[in-house]
């Protein structure tokens, strides 16, 4: 029986309602693959696109979910696809013709202020992006250096840590310790590094991060000290509570999943609770937290609010994405800052310039750049610094 002639155009609507049989999806991508199939959807996108400009709704909750589990099939390769998002951050069904046809780190056009046109990726490899690296600082003084590539054993007192790649392994507990011995983990600029806590706890670092804790936990607690960002996977045990430091908050859990973000360049400490529940303690404030909420405490006044939260904004990191979310070009140029090693001159950016999107981590700082300028804004790496270029 001959197809008819908007088959494949049926076949998309199919698969975006969730209604493609597992052959159905097998021939969708199949022509995907031809060469010339792409023209007569690309103009049912076009479509698409201009209709859900239009309307003011979200995408429903089953078809959102699809999309983004092909986006992070094919995230990353460093292809840039021009991207929609609609509010509560439901992707349009425009975007999911995108995502089919061009995959991989993605910028979208938020309904807030325009974001820019996207530029031509360069190939120049000026400004590498970080690896995992890190600074260990024993108890009595020494210092150890870590990377991805090392695998070493060393000793205090009775305890053997073990590095392994990019991991930090220390030894479970059996039970509590009355010798509390503190060892300090500090990643570098352009670094990130995690460790696995003498309780079976395991802890994520972000760059120019750092954290502090024992080598065994007393009896009482498990407390730690952290600055910079880092993102912990807490082990549950009765009568002994975890517990983070952090400026001037304290966090406390039982066992949950969570990310703390409290540089001392940003002008708030933000907890994102990801899984269980925990405490946020701000000197007289406090609040309790669901899983999607986020404790935000303002580093000046001390008062603390407890908001919604992205889970994927907040992760990304630890997954190697960067996520900007409405995010100001100087919070941008922050983050990359740290993560490539290199300053930025903050002097002349324009408070208005929002942007939002998702770019692999693992990209070329030189090849970032020109996807966060627009006809206003240029960005220019000089040695070891990024400047901003106001071109009217």
């Amino acid at each position: 029986m001959p197809q008819p002639e908007n088959y494949h155009e049926q076949l998309l609507q199919r698969y975006l309602d969730g209604q493609c049989s597992r052959e159905e999806l097998d021939e969708l991508f199949a022509y995907l693959d031809t060469s010339g199939s792409k023209r007569s959807l690309l103009t049912a996108m076009q479509q698409e696109f201009e209709r859900v400009m239009t309307e003011d709704h979200d995408v429903p909750e089953a078809i959102s979910n699809r999309i983004e589990t092909r986006l992070l099939q094919d995230i990353s390769r460093n292809k840039v696809v021009p991207m929609r998002r609609f509010r509560y951050g439901k992707w349009s069904a425009a975007a999911a013709v995108a995502i089919l046809l061009s995959t991989a780190a993605v910028f979208y056009i938020s309904r807030r202020p325009v974001a820019p046109q996207l530029a031509q990726q360069h190939t120049i490899q000026v400004g590498s992006p970080g690896s995992n690296k890190a600074q260990l600082t024993l108890s009595d003084g020494s210092v150890v250096t870590l990377d991805s590539t090392g695998n070493q054993v060393f000793r205090q007192g009775d305890i053997t840590v073990q590095q392994h790649n990019g991991q930090l392994l220390y030894p479970i507990t059996a039970g509590p310790s009355s010798i509390v011995n503190y060892n300090l983990l500090a990643v570098p600029r352009g670094g990130q590094f995690n460790v696995v806590l003498p309780d079976g706890s395991r802890v994520w670092l972000n760059a120019a991060s750092s954290l502090r804790y024992p080598t065994a936990f007393p009896a009482d607690n498990r407390t730690v000290e952290i600055k910079g960002q880092a993102y912990f996977e807490i082990k549950p045990i009765p009568g002994q509570p975890f517990i983070v430091k952090v400026n001037n908050t304290e966090v406390q859990v039982l066992g949950t999943s969570f990310d703390i973000m409290a540089y001392a360049d940003e002008p708030v400490t933000r907890t994102t609770l990801i899984q269980g529940a925990v405490k946020v303690k701000s000197g007289d404030n406090e609040g309790y937290l669901r899983p999607g909420q986020a404790a935000v405490v303002n580093n000046g006044t001390g008062s603390l609010s407890v908001q919604p939260a992205d889970l994927w904004e907040t992760t990304a990191w630890r997954t190697g994405f960067f996520n900007f979310e409405n995010a100001s070009l100087g919070s941008i140029l922050r983050q990359l800052s740290r993560w490539y090693d290199v300053e930025a001159d903050y002097q002349s950016i324009p408070t208005d310039n929002r942007l939002g999107g998702y770019i692999n981590r693992n990209l070329p700082l030189q090849q970032l750049l020109p996807m966060l300028e627009n006809d206003s804004v240029k960005l220019k790496l000089e040695g070891r610094t990024i400047k901003v270029i106001l071109t009217r």
